[in-house]
């Protein structure tokens, strides 16, 4: 064909679904995003794959329907086993999550082909906000599986916000994107102006969505639906699938009435109980409650007030349930807004982002600048009271939901006398010891033998958007450098645009403190505290000292509020000094 073909991919944990930007060249005048239809003529593919006695492979509606058969090999929520060493056996064959993924890749790809004549090449993928380091490389490689070079990874309520954003292309105070979908649960603070979607805080929890209250439906239910123990005598599998399908339905019809039927169909023998409204809000209180943290999580490191939020955009099917919306309603304390489809929004960002990068018609003017969803820190020791020494402990150089690109230094120095190499192990996660993180790589660095404590080393962070985290690590005692990069495999084959993203983040490497800017505005303040005494010396000291203790943070946003007050006194006192 020729011709490169970009398209955005919601790779959903229940259904997945694809979209592409048409120019305004190409789509009657009018640029925009739109999703394809699959063969069924449905925008949304069903996350699910299938392999008949005869090892055909099946994808999408097909493979759902034969979840509860006798002969059902069919694998479902595997997005919740990206990143992990786990296998779901098909038949006769084990397959890893990754290669599911790529089967439905597969499908949603060969849908684009059949709509438009033209055989897709690249994609922008969804993941969740908090899918890690693994879960990253899982999604990218699945791509890969599927023959698209995954251009972009992008976070789904990042997509989301820009489906939502592009509705008006108005400007918007921070509003929250709460992401409930089939296995995972996203929020985001976003903020818009001036063609900028600026994401401001991201939390998550990877093992809550919709498949989690379809469980709670089936533990309200199951006591009394089989008496005579029936499912019992089934495969486990399919009796799981039974359940869980009638859950679905169940749950489906509990968004419309106060009670609802849930029945299964074992061997000719219909089995089926009541449940109501009351019962499946108390069966999932649980489930509700952890709605709650990763939304104070984002709030309180935005440092974003919630009765400040302009909206709440819901997106993910599970949000669709009465119990969620009344959630947020309390939690919020007013509505939230509906105005995006919520399975469709993600999607829809994505091919927005891929216009982007493609620099399609109509969205010349539009930037997004996201947050690095984990910390990224190194192992580090430390005395105990007793002077033994405790290792394995995880000290942070990028906080969470720091914007990105960013680049970040640390200090740290030999623990023991005569030392020759600090190991510096580089882990992302919260975790206060290394074993509850994720371990991303190992940079073993020489120093000349010491006596403990004398030998220092400087540990700089540089990360990007798209996940390119460069680690220099310099010996002041000796002006010994060492670097290390971390990437997807993906990204060092193309090695001109590791170059120029590398490039980028090198014009950040430098401590605030070394600005011009910054340097000046210390000058003023050494001279100003000089100049007086008494009361005004003492405030300009405790002004000084915060605006010092910001640019240590080497936080943008608190350098920024700490200059400007500084500033604001100094001028205050050159253009009216006390007598």
């Amino acid at each position: 064909m020729g011709r490169r073909m970009l398209i955005g991919i919601d790779l959903g944990t229940t259904n997945s679904a694809v979209a592409l930007w048409h120019s305004a060249e190409g789509a009657n005048g009018e640029a925009g995003a739109r999703l394809v239809p699959n063969a069924l003529g449905a925008v949304l593919t069903p996350s699910a794959v299938s392999v008949l006695p005869d090892g055909t492979t099946l994808v999408g509606a097909a493979a759902l329907e034969r979840m509860s058969l006798k002969d059902g090999a069919t694998a479902t929520s595997f997005k919740r086993l990206m990143g992990t060493d786990r296998k779901v056996r098909l038949g006769r064959k084990d397959f890893s999550a990754e290669e599911l993924s790529a089967l439905v890749l597969m499908a949603l790809r060969d849908d684009v082909e059949a709509h438009t004549g033209m055989r897709p090449t690249e994609a922008v993928i969804t993941v969740p906000a908090y899918f890690n380091d693994r879960q990253r490389k899982a999604t990218r490689r699945a791509g890969e599986l599927a023959g698209l070079t995954v251009r972009r990874l992008i976070n789904e309520p990042t997509a989301a916000a820009l489906a939502f954003g592009l509705q008006d292309k108005a400007e918007r105070e921070p509003f929250l994107v709460f992401d409930l979908g089939g296995g995972t649960f996203d929020v985001s603070i976003v903020e818009m102006f001036e063609g900028i979607v600026e994401v401001r805080a991201s939390a998550g929890d990877n093992r809550l969505g919709g498949d989690d209250f379809n469980t709670a439906l089936v533990l309200a239910a199951r006591g009394r639906l089989d008496p005579e123990g029936l499912l019992g005598k089934v495969e486990d599998r399919r009796s799981q699938a039974l359940l869980a399908q009638a859950a679905e339905r169940t749950k489906r019809a509990l968004s419309e009435g106060q009670e609802a039927e849930f029945a299964v169909t074992v061997d000719g023998t219909r089995l089926s109980t009541t449940i109501t409204t009351t019962e499946f809000e108390s069966q999932a209180d649980g489930l509700v409650r952890r709605l709650r943290d990763p939304v104070v999580r984002a709030l309180r490191d935005s440092q974003i007030d919630a009765a400040s939020l302009s909206e709440i955009v819901l997106v993910g099917g599970a949000t669709r349930m009465p119990i969620v919306r009344k959630a947020i309603t309390r939690l919020f304390g007013r509505f939230p807004n509906s105005s995006v489809h919520p399975d469709h929004a993600v999607a829809l960002g994505a091919a927005i982002q891929g216009g982007l990068i493609a620099r399609n018609g109509g969205l010349e003017e539009i930037r997004i600048t996201d947050v690095c969803p984990f910390t990224l820190g190194i192992e580090t020791a430390e005395r105990t009271a007793r002077g033994g020494i405790q290792s394995g402990l995880f000290s942070p150089i990028i906080e969470r939901n720091t914007p990105v690109p960013v680049s970040r230094m640390g200090s740290f120095s030999t623990m023991a006398d005569n030392q020759k190499q600090i190991d510096v192990t580089i882990y992302q996660g919260e975790a206060r010891e290394v074993s509850g993180n994720v371990l991303l790589g190992t940079l073993k660095v020489p120093v000349p033998p010491k006596p403990e404590g004398e030998v220092g080393i400087d540990v700089r962070f540089s990360y990007d958007s798209s996940g390119l985290l460069e680690v220099d690590v310099e010996v002041p005692l000796t002006g010994a450098m060492h670097n290390l990069v971390i990437i997807d495999e993906e990204d060092r084959k193309a090695a001109s645009d590791l170059a120029a993203r590398r490039k980028a983040l090198a014009a950040l490497k430098h401590h605030p403190r070394e600005e011009a800017a910054n340097q000046l505005l210390l000058a003023r303040a050494e001279r100003a505290y000089e100049e007086f005494l008494g009361d005004i010396r003492a405030v300009v000291g405790d002004r000084t000292r915060l605006f010092v203790a910001a640019l240590d943070t080497q936080d943008p946003r608190r350098i920024a509020d700490a200059a400007a007050a500084l500033a604001e006194l100094l001028d205050l006192l050159e253009a009216n000094p006390p007598l």
